[in-house]
């Protein structure tokens, strides 16, 4: 009897103030089951419901036929939502065919160039106490425990047009002393990355990149929205640090103004709203043309973490990877084989496919 889908399962996990977790199973008629997670869509409920609809289109599909799927499923001109859905149905779909094969899905994507994966903490997800002593005792903690690169995001008082963007009331300036305390804090040897949320105009994000010089950053990111290409490219050529963007751009096709041009020297594709696996693996690819390094956006939970690794570690471009530093004390108890990180690098599983399953006895005790 052929491999087919039988159903699709959807789980969403309470986290914290900054959102859910939102996991997608698929089982097959052979017992194998796919993960993939579609958390941080914006909108958890419109983000089931699709995952849902979908499901509904795959049963009695072929697992394996995941190019033909995609295809079916894709849709350009979608939002997030729909973009989130595809993409975990595509890290399961994936899962499920190296569980068939028996291989884990570096395995499947051309084998590993990295053993082992390094990871950056994000704090800012588990930051409440927003002042700069509240950034800067995470980010020791942080180190503490044997990250070698944090990153936050501290311009909360940017927000909308009108906010005053010079002289001594200007809003961005708590911002730079919460990156100065974080830097004083884990001292030069540990990389400091700022993400700015795409808040600033282009004098602004100069001023603050100007402000920010002494504090020897990893790399300034998002200080324009994405899609202001030519302004983005343009802080590039000026700035003193490495820049980055691109963490919510959809598929291949959307990435192409990063790629024929030097925009950013690093992106940040997201393999839950991107596509899934096999299209972050093109991106990252196409990348390499223009000498452009990937470290995909990842504040999310382990299943997104699992399956980013699982294919940056077969990328000769891959640069670090994003960890939600902090979020809740049971999260690597999620996954069976627990999450393992040592000394800030993420431990790639040997077990065939993504490598983990849900640990359902926690699935249960934090399931919304």
């Amino acid at each position: 009897m052929a491999l087919t889908i039988e159903r699709l399962e959807t789980h969403v996990v309470r986290v914290n103030r900054r959102g859910d977790w939102v996991f997608c199973l698929i089982h097959t008629n052979e017992g194998i089951t796919g993960l993939g997670e579609a958390s941080h869509s914006l909108n958890d409920p419109l983000v089931v419901a699709a995952l849902e609809q979908y499901g509904q289109r795959l049963v009695g599909k072929d697992p394996l036929r995941i190019e033909a799927i995609w295809a079916s499923l894709s849709n350009r001109n979608g939002g997030r939502v729909e973009h989130t859905a595809l993409s975990a149905i595509e890290q399961a779909l994936w899962d499920i065919m190296g569980q068939r094969l028996g291989v884990p899905l570096r395995t499947l994507l051309g084998g590993a160039v990295h053993d082992r994966v390094r990871l950056y903490a994000n704090i800012n997800r588990h930051v409440e106490d927003r002042s700069p002593a509240g950034f800067a005792a995470a980010a020791r903690q942080a180190v503490a425990e044997g990250f070698t690169a944090v990153k936050l995001a501290p311009f909360d008082e940017v927000r909308g047009p009108a906010h005053v963007r010079t002289g001594p009331r200007a809003a961005w300036l708590p911002g730079v002393e919460r990156v100065r305390a974080v830097r004083e804090a884990i001292g030069d040897a540990v990389e400091l990355a700022v993400d700015c949320h795409g808040r600033f105009d282009v004098p602004e994000a100069l001023a603050v990149a100007r402000a920010l010089e002494d504090c020897n950053l990893f790399w300034f990111e998002e200080p324009l929205p994405h899609t202001r290409t030519d302004d983005l490219a343009r802080i590039t050529s000026l700035v003193p640090m490495a820049t980055a963007s691109a963490e919510s751009v959809y598929a291949v096709e959307g990435f192409a103004p990063f790629l024929t041009r030097r925009v950013v020297d690093v992106i940040m594709p997201d393999v839950k709203h991107d596509g899934g696996l096999l299209e972050t693996k093109r991106i990252a690819g196409a990348a390499r043309i223009g000498g452009v390094l990937v470290a995909p956006h990842n504040p999310a939970g382990p299943v997104s973490t699992a399956a980013t690794a699982q294919v940056v570690s077969t990328l000769t471009n891959f640069l670090i990877l994003e960890y939600a530093w902090g979020e809740v004390d049971w999260r690597a108890s999620l996954l069976e084989p627990a999450e393992r990180i040592e000394d800030g690098y993420l431990i790639l599983p040997e077990g065939p496919g993504l490598g983990h399953r849900l640990n359902q006895d926690v699935l249960a005790a934090h399931r919304r």
